[in-house]
């Protein structure tokens, strides 16, 4: 009997144990959890995702991602579904939601446009992450996240020449991509973002400033998208800078 007792007794201070500090016999003291945040960020604020450009030209990031853009606040479309971004609907709406026909033109920051009835405003900023994330834009600035159509502008500043690149691209649901006034990429349909989902044909950089204009629509769900340049072996091209005049 009293052995048997004795392991009742041991049996139960162990439970007491295991349950006191939450973790299995022989093994060490859980460390603590670090606290629960604060469900949603209520702060309205652009630092969190992204930081102010400057005069100084910025390198593309070490994966050749292009994080400096001119992005217009969010012109509001009527989107339920992601299902009907045709090309043919992205076409249209690029004609007809556009804030210039001239696609080598580069906007000013802080500059105020109409697009339709609706009095937008750009932002010169740059990306903390390798993607630029809309949908964080869009919060950040008190503006519409779902149903939504973007324009970005950003200048790729080249010493010299550089031949046969492709625009490497992906977007969050959909986007089209022109460099220095001609489409050269367009992505249709409901996509996620991923990294060079959707490449051009071989393209060229001319030596000084090359334009490129994005677009990125999306109806619900998340909105964001990254695009770099690739040479012929699928590497990275880095040896450019960026600005946004």
């Amino acid at each position: 009997m009293l052995p048997a007792m004795a392991f009742v007794v041991l049996s139960g201070l162990q439970l007491v144990a295991i349950n006191a500090f939450g973790q299995a016999p022989g093994q060490g003291q859980r460390p603590a959890l670090p606290p629960i945040p604060i469900a949603g960020d209520t702060t309205h604020t652009l630092s969190k995702h992204f930081t102010q450009s400057t005069d100084v030209k910025k390198a593309p990031d070490a994966g050749g991602f292009i994080q400096r853009w001119l992005v217009l606040e969010p012109v509001k479309k009527n989107i339920s579904r992601n299902s009907i971004l045709t090309d043919s609907y992205l076409r249209a709406a690029f004609s007809t939601d556009n804030f210039s026909q001239d696609y080598n033109v580069i906007p000013k920051n802080g500059q105020a446009v109409k697009v339709g009835d609706q009095e937008l405003k750009w932002y010169a900023l740059d990306s903390k992450a390798f993607n630029f994330n809309l949908y964080h834009f869009s919060y950040a600035t008190n503006k519409a996240r779902a149903g939504v159509l973007f324009w970005l502008v950003t200048v790729i500043n080249c010493a010299e020449e550089i031949k046969n690149v492709r625009i490497a691209a992906g977007a969050n649901s959909a986007g089209a991509f022109w460099l220095n006034g001609k489409e050269a990429l367009i992505i249709p349909g409901d996509k996620d973002m991923i990294v060079d989902n959707v490449t051009s044909q071989l393209l060229t950089l001319k030596k000084g400033r090359n334009i490129i204009r994005t677009a990125v629509i999306n109806g619900p769900g998340m909105c964001e998208f990254c695009v770099r340049f690739l040479d012929e072996k699928g590497l990275p091209v880095k040896n450019f800078s960026i600005s946004y005049e």
